[in-house]
């Protein structure tokens, strides 16, 4: 420390000079030298609100910050955010390493290793099917094989080709629709998915033929849930919006935030172009339905993978900005999402489809279980073996993930109990509809790819037109999910750093005021499975 500094703190190891007689008061003070410590690395992360080395108070040292404050000294809360929180509400964070914000630990290897072995097997399977077909149309032209592939690259490609091209276009169109109208735009997802799967349905009900009839139920009856599903939401829908409206907010600050979601679905595109002609030459190979099945289920992991590598990214940035007012580097952050925790989005990718398909399995029975004694056992065993993964693993984890270089389960673990630590935020966060949301976007996106493949098809060549349409609503339903994962991830953000600092200047009363309302019954929630009851 320099001379000024020396001026105040006394020597190591001596205690400091008695004040002279006849000052009063000054004399009983007890002065406290606090010095602050800079960990490594923590120059760089510091960009905006560096901390000064020493501190010099009359009165206690204040205690240790944790890296949910951001390692400073906090601001007095705004008035009116402060007003909703009594001392009882929130306990103490724990305390977490400051290094944690730059990990340079491998999050799940296991998960990872699985992923790349089963990524470079897709990739030489996927090549392999490839030359197969391209090797019988050139060498042996006049064959059965080689004029079916034929057929299939010149009748079955195009039309799939436009709806993943489709697909493109309209994920990027609703993502750009939900930050811009974001009050809106919640509303007109969820009744546009009834209204388009419902006229889809119809028109593949209408080409007459059967396996289009039972497509075209299948989505009728999609429908009809998706309206009922609209019905019952309609009081969680005006908070939710006003969720999106906040969240989306931080996006304009970080330019070239959306450049990961542009290159996962660049990259998804090209990966999906070469994977259908690959299932062309599957089909022509040794147990065809074995091998396609093993195909779309490699896609469906790998698609996944990607989106959460964007929602990773976004996430870093988001939370970062929040938890410590940081200009976070866009590129870095996606760099860490293919690094560090590749094996974290790898493990979330099998966690999450699986434990959102329980959550709706669990309210679709949890509306029957009066009626049925069946149904009713079969909700509460669906709602117990839900209530066992969610405690290992959710989309919330994420966040964690981002920010601290946790593994999927520890973040699993940590947002959850943070959230617990809010008197009512469990149930507010367990009725959130953002991944309901984010879910019907890529089911509408996935239903107009299914109008224009199939009509294509059925104008063409008609005994295609089933299998285009289901693989065009699967390739439209995934490109979709991979450019929404940046307003999905921005919510996520918003709640779990709300929990984690909710005295921080930039959150509004929007929370704050619906705990407000549960906690005086003013405004219960729609129950859930996991809370059935709000209790004002």
């Amino acid at each position: 420390m320099g001379a000024a500094d020396n001026s105040v703190m006394p020597e190591r190891g001596r205690a400091p000079a008695p004040a002279p007689e006849g000052e009063g008061e000054a004399k009983e003070r007890e002065m406290k030298v606090v010095v602050v410590d800079e960990p490594p690395g923590a120059a760089r992360l510091q960009a905006q609100r560096p901390l000064a080395p020493l501190q010099v108070t009359t009165q206690a040292p204040p205690p240790p910050m944790s890296v949910a404050s951001g390692g400073v000294i906090p601001q007095p809360p705004p008035p009116q955010v402060a007003a909703n929180f009594q001392p009882g509400m929130m306990q103490t964070p724990p305390q977490v390493a400051f290094a944690s914000l730059n990990s340079r630990v491998y999050t799940n290897g296991i998960t990872l290793c699985v992923f790349l072995v089963h990524l470079v097997a897709a990739t030489f399977a996927v090549g392999f099917f490839v030359y197969r077909a391209v090797e019988d149309i050139v060498r042996h032209p006049r064959s059965a094989n080689a004029r079916r592939e034929r057929s299939l690259l010149r009748k079955w490609l195009p039309p799939v080709e436009g709806a993943v091209a489709l697909s493109i276009v309209l994920a990027f169109a609703w993502q750009k629709a939900v930050r811009a109208w974001p009050r809106t735009m919640v509303a007109v997802i969820l009744w546009s998915s009834f209204g388009v799967t419902l006229a889809v349905g119809a028109l593949l009900m209408c080409f007459s033929m059967p396996a289009c009839v039972g497509l075209g139920v299948a989505m009728v009856m999609f429908s009809i849930g998706t309206g009922l599903y609209a019905c019952w939401v309609t009081r969680r829908v005006g908070f939710t919006a006003r969720v999106f409206e906040r969240a989306v907010q931080p996006v304009d600050k970080f330019r070239g935030l959306n450049g990961p979601a542009y290159l996962m679905v660049a990259a998804g595109f090209v990966y999906i172009s070469v994977w259908c002609v690959a299932v062309i030459g599957a089909a022509n190979y040794r147990f065809p339905g074995l091998t396609i099945l093993g195909l779309v289920l490699s896609l469906m992991w790998t698609a996944e993978v990607m989106r959460n590598v964007a929602n990773l990214t976004a996430s870093r940035v988001i939370a970062l900005y929040y938890l410590r007012g940081m200009q976070s580097s866009v590129q870095f952050s996606f760099q860490r999402a293919l690094s560090y925790n590749l094996g974290s989005a790898c493990l979330g990718s099998l966690f999450v489809p699986t434990i959102e398909a329980l959550r709706i399995l669990a309210r679709g029975l949890n509306l029957l279980e009066g009626e049925d004694e069946f149904m009713f056992s079969c909700a509460h065993c669906c709602l117990h073996v839900m209530n066992a993964i969610f405690e290992f693993g959710n989309s919330w984890a994420f966040v964690h993930i981002a920010a601290y270089g946790r593994g999927f389960v520890q973040a699993s673990r940590s947002t959850w109990e943070q959230f617990e630590r809010l008197q009512g935020m469990p149930a507010l966060v367990d009725s959130d509809i953002t991944s309901s949301v984010c879910f019907l976007t890529g089911v509408t996106s996935g239903a107009l790819c299914v109008a224009l493949a199939g009509s294509w098809t059925f104008a063409t060549h008609k005994h295609y037109t089933a299998t285009v349409s289901l693989l065009a609503f699967f390739v439209g339903y995934l490109m979709t999910r991979i450019g929404m994962a940046l307003p999905q991830a921005c919510v996520g953000c918003y709640y779990v750093c709300f929990a984690e600092n909710p005295m921080s200047r930039l959150f509004d009363k929007t929370i704050p005021d619906r705990l407000e309302k549960m906690q005086e019954g003013r405004d219960p929630l729609v129950p859930t499975p996991r809370f059935p009851q709000q209790h004002p």
